[in-house]
């Protein structure tokens, strides 16, 4: 028998006129690449964002078409978000990070009509510009008195939605219909798409909200360190607009000082992103000797933070939320935000606890397998490859039949090449990846165990542990280390004095690296794959 409710098909741009409605005191503070800094509210944005329809329309978007943007996180691109999906068409997010193949690939893959980029990125549109679709219509996200000089033919954002109406009749769609589109990083082979719906849009957009309501409630005032052409900034351009939280948008510069600056000055409360953009402010707090002063709440994401970093900021007053995602889950599936119940634990298990990627969101489901598919108890001890299953997750990659065959179990659930175990209160931890752990002598060693230690050490500022070759034990760790200070790096007999008491000797790393940074792929965490290639044919000193 079926219920007798109706059924109101879940939208995006609902998030909007909702925030419009309700959030009047809720805004965007963007930092524009014209230099200047901008404010709008979300009633000014719903009604910018009908323009926009409009203007779109009379470029030929219809239901479907793919609308791509190459943007930083601003003003103008959650525009581009609400009005692009409002209209029943697709928006595709590329990351101007990716190579000048992997772009051109996702562009020709996705079959975008259209391309939207900000100023600094007419540059790259040059580049790229001969191996473009030759009807590909490009639109720059600035006013005339900004528009660059170019041999290309680009139209103005501003002049697109001038004299348009500022009211748009959103159609009533089905809320399964495609909404916006991301590929990932695509570190071996191509990149692959996820297609995301309006339905699974807004639910994670709810769960997000619901579940980590220290960064997300009226009134707050959120710094996406994530960036918007990259999973939707994790939600945060759905999810505040949801609560009333206003978004303040750092544009192209997430540098440790310019983040402390215009944290104090617009008074955030919290920021997402990835270890590598809280490493920069990590730095830039020491040198000022205080964080800013509203920030309570960062939510580190993309790869595990270091127990180190977890601690420097706990004792700074800022609290860490760890979570774990995928861009096959729009992403977030986890969030380790301590419940009540274990308010009363010390600091080291508390840091212990928060150093895991945390427990499930509502209506996602985790389980972890071994080798032969069986699944395995959530008794903390037992480890296996994690699959995942919700509403929020991909259930097919975007035309990609291949891939699509791999990632998925019998049972329909995706496999997310991720080694962990889950503890009976249902706290996820990654142990590693399944391509980053090391084989030694039929055993393995977790390249993240080594780095946590490591990045604990005093004369280390960054690190990562890579696999290579040894003609005994057939893997060892090499240790790759950022020293603080080029004249007094660490040296490996420091590093082993700090792990004696955590790890067995074997798991030791066998060589220690000196490096002035790390290679970082496009989401911005350390590319291990870079590394590999880096040290590829690696002598170890007891090798041979």
């Amino acid at each position: 028998m079926q219920g007798g409710m109706m059924h109101v098909p879940l939208r995006i741009i609902e998030i909007l006129r909702y925030a419009a409605e309700l959030h009047p005191a809720g805004e965007i503070v963007s930092v524009r690449t014209e230099g200047d800094l901008h404010r709008e509210s979300y009633a000014t944005a719903y009604r910018r964002a009908a323009q926009l329809a409009h203007g779109l329309a009379g470029l030929g978007v219809t239901h479907g078409t793919r609308v791509a943007t190459l943007a930083w996180n601003g003003y103008r691109h959650f525009e581009l978000y609400y009005a692009i999906s409002g209209m029943g068409a697709v928006c595709h997010t590329i990351n101007p990070r990716l190579s000048a193949e992997q772009m051109l690939y996702i562009i020709t893959h996705a079959q975008d009509r259209v391309l939207c980029v900000d100023t600094s990125f007419v540059p790259l549109v040059e580049a790229l510009a001969p191996q473009l679709p030759d009807d590909l219509v490009i639109v720059v996200l600035t006013d005339r008195a900004h528009m660059p000089d170019s041999a290309l033919d680009l139209l103005c954002y501003e002049e697109m939605l001038e004299g348009r109406p500022d009211t748009y009749d959103w159609p009533m769609m089905d809320e399964t219909t495609a909404a916006a589109l991301c590929y990932t990083s695509g570190t071996t082979g191509h990149p692959k798409g996820a297609l995301y719906s309006h339905r699974s849009t807004v639910l994670h957009a709810m769960t997000v909200a619901l579940t980590v309501p220290r960064s997300l409630h009226e009134g707050a005032r959120i710094l996406p360190g994530v960036p918007m052409f990259h999973v939707n900034s994790w939600g945060l351009a759905y999810a505040a607009p949801l609560v009333g939280a206003s978004l303040i948008m750092p544009g192209p510069r997430l540098d440790g000082a310019a983040l402390f600056e215009l944290m104090e000055a617009e008074r955030v409360t919290a920021s997402w992103g990835v270890p590598t953009v809280w490493l920069g402010l990590g730095a830039e707090i020491e040198n000022r000797g205080h964080a800013p002063a509203t920030l309570d709440q960062l939510a580190i994401g993309g790869s595990a933070a270091p127990r180190a970093m977890i601690s420097f900021f706990e004792t700074r007053g800022v609290d860490i939320c760890h979570a774990w995602g995928m861009t096959e889950m729009s992403p977030v599936g986890t969030q380790a935000q301590l419940p009540t119940g274990l308010g009363a634990l010390d600091d080291a298990e508390r840091l212990a606890l928060k150093s895991k990627q945390g427990r499930r969101l509502f209506g996602v489901d985790l389980k972890i397998v071994d080798a032969t598919g069986a699944t395995l108890p959530q008794d903390g001890i037992a480890t296996g490859e994690l699959f995942v299953r919700a509403n929020t997750v991909i259930a097919e990659y975007f035309d990609n039949a291949t891939a699509t065959s791999r990632a998925f179990d019998a049972e329909g659930w995706f496999g997310t090449g991720d080694v962990a175990s889950i503890d009976p209160d249902g706290f996820l931890y990654i142990r590693d990846r399944a391509k980053d752990l090391i084989k030694s002598g039929g055993e393995w060693i977790s390249s993240l165990d080594l780095e946590n230690i490591a990045m604990a050490h005093p004369k280390v500022a960054n690190c990562a542990v890579i696999a290579v070759p040894h003609p005994k034990w057939e893997e060892r760790p090499l240790l790759v280390v950022v020293p603080r200070d080029v004249a007094d790096p660490p040296g490996l007999d420091e590093i082993h004095a700090a792990m004696q008491d955590h790890l067995a000797r074997w798991q030791f790393p066998d060589a220690l690296e000196i490096v002035e940074d790390l290679p970082l792929t496009a989401t911005g965490k350390v590319s291990k794959l870079d590394l590999r290639r880096r040290y590829a044919g690696y002598g170890l000193p007891d090798a041979g």
